[in-house]
């Protein structure tokens, strides 16, 4: 008897049905390229050469590497990416208003000199290398929407606008909710949002204790605070020829009051062995030193215990307190897509050089990462597990002379829920 055929059939059945749902096979024309690349990229991320071996593995029919390189360039146009967004704002069923959560990060290569496009700058991995600024949008649920690749040396600040202005054209979105971590919104992109008629919801900073927080505190010297007291403040907020009107809201936890004492509580007594002269004087931010005498500032402490617990929320919405914190805290979600980019998915474009070729990788990495994100939302399970725990289960194909035999090790019970979680999804 005759082996005519072996393939990861659970898994290669399992990442193409997800293909499909999202429609990715319609939007790309039917595209076995794009396809084939986006398999690897989820099966074992590598370079685009090597993705042959890789899917050959996995037994599946390769096409040329030349074939591929002959693709690339159409991957790269902003017309295709902007199909596979369109597709994936589809399947997130964002309608005429969105939410969407915005994040960046950094990718470096391994290369002394920049070249206008990879360049240094500030670098999450604190890193020298010349690098691109990444810029992702997604739904409230982590489902990518948008990637785009910024030079290295770009602003984080200057690279939301642009991104949620290609969405909106794209897709024709009417109104739009930005959730963005503070470090991504300057008062010029704040002004740039409400400019737009979108709204925002961004986590902000206490550098003073703020007056309702500090009348609160007056009104009741002997009450302990609830869990999640939530209190707001109205504020007139930007410069005296361009004020805007907006709402802060402080939010108190229980367990980040208690963290954050805790911590209080360590640098203080720190800073009080230091003044005593019982340790070297490092870096303190309670440790005062006025010409040759040291102190500890007490009114420092005062202020950061008062402040201990409470975390700003600014928003430009008429909405409830709890629904804007809420929006703000599904921003792991986006911080999780990045993780499964970067570490699951090895978004880290290594073996490119020209803007060409690192927008054609950004474009795959952006189809592998949203069915990714469709399969661990089906399954419950992480892409990892996913992959490892389905390629060991091969489907094999027996020529018997007369007939052809199909073999297949059972899966586990685990295993066929995860993958009837998956296919009733495309019903």
């Amino acid at each position: 008897m005759e082996i005519t055929s072996s393939r990861m059939g659970r898994l290669l059945d399992a990442i193409a049905a997800v293909y499909r749902q999202l429609g990715f096979d319609q939007t790309c024309g039917k595209d076995a390229v794009f396809e084939q690349l986006v398999t690897a990229r989820i099966i074992e991320p590598t370079s685009k050469q090597d993705a042959s071996r890789v899917l050959a593995e996995a037994g599946v029919r390769a096409l040329s590497y030349r074939t591929v390189k002959r693709r690339l360039p159409s991957y790269a146009k902003p017309e295709w990416r902007n199909r596979l967004s369109g597709a994936c704002a589809a399947a997130a069923q964002i309608g005429p208003s969105a939410l969407v959560l915005y994040d960046v990060t950094t990718l470096w290569f391994e290369t002394d000199t920049g070249d206008g496009f990879r360049e240094p700058g500030f670098s999450k991995e604190r890193r020298l290398d010349p690098q691109i600024t990444v810029g992702l949008l997604t739904d409230a649920t982590g489902m990518p929407l948008m990637i785009d690749a910024f030079e290295g040396n770009r602003a984080e600040t200057k690279t939301m606008i642009p991104l949620v202005q290609r969405f909106v054209a794209a897709h024709g979105i009417a109104g739009v909710t930005v959730i963005a971590d503070a470090g991504m919104m300057s008062e010029a992109n704040l002004a740039e949002v409400e400019n737009a008629g979108w709204s925002f919801v961004i986590g902000g900073k206490l550098p003073e204790v703020p007056y309702v927080i500090s009348q609160w505190q007056r009104a009741n010297p002997d009450a302990e605070l609830a869990d999640e007291t939530a209190l707001t403040q109205p504020m007139i907020m930007g410069p005296k020829t361009n004020q805007r009107r907006r709402t802060t809201i402080y939010q108190y936890k229980t367990d980040r009051a208690r963290r954050t004492l805790h911590g209080i509580d360590q640098q203080v007594a720190k800073a009080e062995k230091a003044v005593a002269g019982q340790a070297a004087i490092k870096r303190n931010r309670f440790v005062t030193l006025t010409g040759g005498s040291r102190a500890v500032n007490r009114d420092l402490e005062t202020k950061a215990r008062m402040l201990a617990g409470w975390k700003p929320y600014i928003t430009n919405l008429d909405a409830d307190p709890s629904w804007v914190i809420g929006a703000y805290h599904q921003l792991w979600r986006i911080e999780h897509a990045f993780r499964m980019s970067k570490h699951d998915l090895r978004a880290r474009p290594v073996y490119h050089h020209k803007r060409e070729s690192i927008d054609a990788h950004l474009a795959v990495v952006f189809a592998a990462l949203a069915i990714s994100h469709r399969i661990e939302a089906q399954t419950a399970w992480t892409i990892k597990k996913f992959v490892r725990a389905l390629r060991r289960y091969r489907t094999i194909k027996i020529n018997t002379g007369s007939h052809t035999l199909t073999a297949e090790a059972p899966l586990p019970d685990d295993g066929r829920q995860a993958l009837a979680a998956i296919h009733h999804g495309a019903h």
